[in-house]
C-alpha cells in the first residue's frame, strides 16, 4: 500500500512512518520540522517539508495513496492556552485543508489521531469513546473539532474515516523540549541526573501511558481492518498509573531514589484519564503487550539520550 504521513517526523509519526517501510510499504511523509526531526526517518520513507494547509503540496503528495495518516499537529496542552489561534489554525484549518486535499485525490481512508485529552474531566473511569467531551484546553478543543471534521467531511464526501483517541504514548526517542516536556522522559532524565523530580500537584493524578509500538500496532490496524468507517477508538494501554505510581517503576528501573518536588501552585491537569480500549480490541484486534515498567527498561536500553548514565 502507499501511505502519506502527516507529522511523520514526529516522535510517534516516525515510528509508525519506519513500520510501514519496513513492512515493505511505500511511505512519504509531511512534516514541517517545528517539532520533528528528519534524522529519525528511514532512508526509504520519501520526506516533504511542508505544511497540511498548503493544498497544491498536498496533492502531489496524495497522487496514487491508499491511505493518510494524519498526525501532524500542536501538541502541548500548556502551550495551546498561551496561543490558541495558532492551535485552531494548525490543527483545525490544517485538517480541513487535509482532507479538502484527500477528496480531491481520492484517497480511500483517512486514520485520524485525535487525543484522550479531549475526554477532560470524567467521573467514569475508564473513559468509553460514547462519554460525552469536556475538553479543557484549546489543545484539547482543537483536537475535537478536528475530529468532527474529519467525520462529517468524510461522510459527505464518501471518504473512509477512523478516529484514534490516543493516549500518553512514551518510547525511545521521545525528545525532551526545553519547556511542556512529557513527563516519562523528562523524569528519566533529572533522576539519571541527580536533579529533583518536579510533580504538579500532589502526584495522585493518573495517566494511561501506552507504549510507542502498542500505539503504532493500533494505528497500523486502523488502516487495514473492515467495518469502522467513522469508528471512534481508544488506543492506550487500558492500565491506570498515578504520577507517583510513574515515579516509583521509574526509581525501580534506574535503581536511583527520586527527590520529589510537589508544585501545588501548578495543576496536575485533569485527575483521572484512563481509556476503555474494549473497542479496540473488538474492532481491531488490538492488545497492548508492553507494559510500563518493560517499557521504561526499554528507553534505558534503547534511547541514546540516557545511554552515558
Amino acid at each position: 500500500m502507499k501511505f502519506l504521513v502527516t507529522g511523520g517526523a514526529g516522535f510517534l509519526g516516525s515510528s509508525l512512518a519506519n513500520y510501514l517501510v519496513d513492512q515493505g510499504h511505500h511511505v512519504r511523509v509531511l512534516d514541517d520540522l517545528s517539532a520533528g526531526d528528519q534524522g529519525r526517518l528511514d532512508s526509504r520513507v520519501v520526506f516533504a517539508r511542508g505544511d497540511t494547509r498548503d493544498i497544491p503540496k498536498l496533492w502531489t503528495l496524495l497522487k496514487g495513496v491508499d491511505c493518510v495518516y494524519h498526525l501532524a499537529a500542536r501538541v502541548s496542552v500548556q502551550e495551546s492556552a498561551l496561543y490558541p489561534v495558532e492551535y485552531n489554525e494548525v490543527n483545525v484549518g490544517g485538517t480541513v485543508s487535509l482532507m479538502t486535499a484527500v477528496r480531491d485525490a481520492r484517497v480511500k481512508r483517512v486514520v485520524f489521531t485525535s487525543s484522550g485529552a479531549a475526554y477532560g474531566e470524567q467521573e467514569a473511569q475508564p473513559v468509553p469513546e460514547s462519554a460525552r467531551l469536556k475538553p479543557a484546553s484549546p489543545y484539547a478543543v482543537s483536537k475535537m473539532a478536528a475530529e468532527g471534521y474529519v467525520r462529517a467531511l468524510g461522510a459527505l464526501w464518501g471518504i473512509e474515516t477512523v478516529v484514534l483517541r490516543v493516549f500518553n504514548v512514551y518510547g525511545p526517542g521521545q525528545s525532551i523540549p526545553p519547556t511542556h516536556a512529557p513527563v516519562i522522559p523528562r523524569f528519566l532524565k533529572q533522576i539519571l541526573g541527580g536533579g529533583s523530580l518536579v510533580i504538579y500537584g500532589d502526584g495522585k493524578q493518573s495517566r494511561d501511558f501506552v507504549y510507542v509500538s502498542d500505539a503504532v500496532d493500533g494505528l497500523v490496524a486502523a488502516a487495514k481492518a473492515s467495518g469502522i468507517d467513522r469508528a471512534i477508538l481508544n488506543i492506550g494501554s487500558g492500565q491506570e498509573c498515578t504520577i507517583n505510581t510513574l515515579v516509583d517503576a521509574i526509581e525501580r528501573v534506574t535503581l536511583r531514589t527520586a527527590h520529589r518536588l510537589y508544585n501545588q501552585t501548578e495543576s496536575g491537569g485533569v485527575q483521572r484519564l484512563v481509556a476503555d480500549i474494549s473497542l479496540a480490541r473488538d474492532k481491531l484486534h488490538f492488545r497492548p503487550r508492553v507494559d510500563l515498567e518493560a517499557g521504561l527498561q526499554r528507553v534505558l536500553k534503547e534511547d541514546r539520550q540516557f545511554r552515558t548514565t
